[in-house]
């Protein structure tokens, strides 16, 4: 809409030029927390799609009674060992013509550049959200969860569990923390990851989001804060069940889920047919749930 003018006056309307802003628009993106919650020990030994990591375990040693003067008999321990596959990738290409190039004020290839970086993180993290929630030992999810007490409701496929203002702080604490202590995992680096709906409700549960440690936390990597021995982490990238209209939080250590990932092209090139510069990359990930026993799955809803 051109600048009003008052009856009479000439409207110098197609005199005046349009501008084009120098920076393009801010766009707003869904946090990326998968460095913080999982084990990338072994991102520097893949080079291409298709490379394999195997992972050796520790085996079990046999405790075994003992009197004076008995004969010892030596077990060979065989430790076991699990495939890391790097068998996924993700993709961006765009062009940017010549033309459009030379006579614009935006820099195209810095800023759609820096977007397809952060977009392809995106991707990549709901992806593996996406699918590791099931691989969570099967004592630390469902409506009889624990490895000891077998009676921690969970949730589970078509019962929910009802997130709160007034409980979501003792899902945290009394189900899911309990669901590891009772796999003797380590207080070290525990985590959760919520939808934003449920933090909200956990703030409103603690009364005061002091207590949760939010001056201190570093909003963009998405920690909220600790509860118990939880850090807390919110992110919109959970996959949500449309059935149930369920969200699929995971728990659990860095011990429990390895990633490894790494951009493998990011190049330029003339186009043949037209005149302007093609711009691709391509990124090679792997994910494996490594330690089923150290993540668990907390089924809720808004209900």
């Amino acid at each position: 809409m051109n600048y009003p003018t008052a009856a009479g006056t000439t409207d110098l309307a197609s005199l005046i030029p349009t501008i084009w802003a120098p920076k393009a628009q801010m766009k707003f993106y869904s946090r990326t927390i998968m460095a913080q919650i999982a084990n990338t020990a072994y991102e520097g030994l893949i080079s291409k799609q298709g490379d394999k990591v195997t992972i050796n375990n520790t085996p079990d040693i046999t405790i075994n009674d003992h009197v004076m003067g008995q004969d010892l008999s030596y077990e060979q321990p065989t430790p076991s060992d699990v495939d890391l596959l790097i068998d996924k990738g993700k993709s961006y290409s765009f062009a940017i013509p010549d033309i459009g190039k030379k006579q614009s004020i935006i820099n195209f290839l810095e800023d759609w550049s820096e977007d397809a970086s952060k977009q392809m993180k995106i991707a990549i993290e709901r992806s593996i959200f996406a699918d590791v929630y099931a691989d969570a030992a099967a004592l630390n999810q469902g409506a009889s969860a624990g490895k000891l007490s077998g009676d921690i409701d969970l949730g589970s496929s078509g019962s929910p569990v009802a997130l709160t203002n007034s409980n979501a702080a003792e899902l945290i604490i009394e189900r899911a923390g309990v669901v590891l202590d009772e796999q003797d995992v380590d207080d070290d680096n525990r985590w959760i990851v919520l939808p934003a709906w449920a933090c909200a409700r956990l703030k409103t549960d603690l009364k005061d989001a002091s207590m949760t440690g939010d001056g201190k936390s570093t909003i963009r990597t998405g920690l909220v804060g600790m509860v118990d021995r939880f850090k807390v982490y919110q992110s919109n990238l959970l996959y949500k069940t449309v059935a149930d209209s369920a969200d699929n939080v995971l728990f659990g250590t860095n011990q429990a889920l390895t990633f490894a990932s790494q951009l493998v092209i990011n190049e330029s090139v003339k186009a043949q047919s037209t005149f302007g510069d093609l711009f691709r990359g391509l990124q090679v990930y792997g994910y494996k749930v490594v330690k089923p026993e150290a993540m668990g799955r907390l089924y809720i809803d808004k209900a």
